[in-house]
């Protein structure tokens, strides 16, 4: 079959593999599409998780099962799927807590497990979920709205006049739109803040009210959203949140900074304006309610998928970075 390979550290390329051959409690799926998040780019430069090599990278993937073991039920040949990646190990603290996606051993498909960027992939039945009927390239959107719905969840969201009415997202790439678009969802009113005029501009075409992070028009907002959420990564952003959230607000820390960065906040603003911070990693058993989500779109969230490209198209996202601005979810994908 043909894979993306992750040879070893900083080396990505496209090369035949061997079929998975089926073992008990798996299917084999058929890959139909698989979405590139930049955690993908992290563990091939050994950024993130335990740098096991080679490996097919992509966590975020929908197929249709190919073939089953003897000693599964309730799955047949020809369902159509999506992955849930995470794999914990049911035994640690995190796990007994039910937060799986902070379990102190947690291992994933496309991470530390042969992911989604190949024709085929060997899946545990239990991290299977039936799509129906819903389109591959809209399911694979599943895992990262999982995300953000455990994020959600983490900063305790209410939506309404007893708690958040207005939101501000920073951030307007695919996971900050899907973050907005689901508070969006919940009848929040959201802003959309990113210095990328054409990812700005893609926002409003989704019902977005937006604003240019840095200027003196976003900056007059000062203490004025109820929830303020990051997804872009940058520490000097997630630094700056506090001073848009309303008195008694919620800031969200979702996007991914590197580790060793800082930053610094007066705790008296915390204490005297009773914000709370909330911080969200991965998803923590959210898919099916993802799925949900993804049937009730009226559109919108299909539309972050800017790239629909078979595999050796797919590799150079991976290697390099895009330069286009109309760049959104890149996804390998079969008719």
């Amino acid at each position: 079959m043909e894979a993306i390979c992750y040879t070893e550290k900083g080396v990505a390329v496209t090369k035949a593999l061997p079929l998975p051959e089926l073992r008990p409690g798996h299917a084999l799926v058929r890959v139909r599409a698989a979405g590139l998040c930049h955690t993908d780019i992290d563990v091939l430069h050994g950024r993130y998780g335990e740098g096991r090599f080679p490996l097919v990278p992509c966590h975020e993937f929908a197929g249709v099962i190919e073939a089953v073991a003897g000693d599964v039920s309730g799955l047949a040949v020809g369902a159509c799927v999506v992955v849930d990646p995470n794999l914990p190990c049911g035994q640690c603290r995190a796990c007994r807590k039910g937060l799986t996606n902070l379990c102190r051993d947690l291992k994933a498909y496309g991470v530390t497990e042969d992911g989604g960027f190949a024709e085929y992939s060997l899946v545990r039945t239990d991290h299977l979920h039936e799509i129906g009927d819903l389109d591959f390239n809209l399911a694979a959107l599943a895992e990262p709205l999982a995300c953000v719905l455990n994020g959600l969840g983490s900063a305790g969201l209410r939506a309404g006049p007893a708690g958040t009415e207005t939101a501000l997202v920073f951030g307007a790439g695919p996971i900050g739109l899907l973050l907005a678009l689901s508070l969006k969802a919940e009848g929040v009113s959201v802003t959309v803040a990113d210095i990328n005029e054409a990812r700005l501009a893609f926002a409003e075409r989704l019902g977005l009210e937006t604003a240019v992070s840095g200027t003196e028009a976003l900056a007059s907002r000062h203490r004025s959203f109820d929830f303020v959420a990051d997804a872009t990564g940058i520490a000097r952003v997630v630094e700056g949140m506090i001073d848009f959230a309303a008195d008694g607000g919620t800031v969200l820390v979702f996007g991914v900074c590197a580790p060793d960065q800082r930053i610094s906040i007066a705790p008296f603003e915390i204490f005297r304006r009773q914000i709370r911070f909330a911080g969200s990693h991965s998803l923590n058993r959210n898919v099916p309610q993802a799925l949900d989500v993804l049937r009730r779109d009226t559109g919108a969230m299909a539309q972050l998928v800017s790239h629909r490209l078979p595999l050796s198209e797919v590799l150079p996202f991976i290697t390099k970075k895009s330069a286009d601005p109309a760049t959104m979810k890149v996804q390998f994908s079969i008719d």
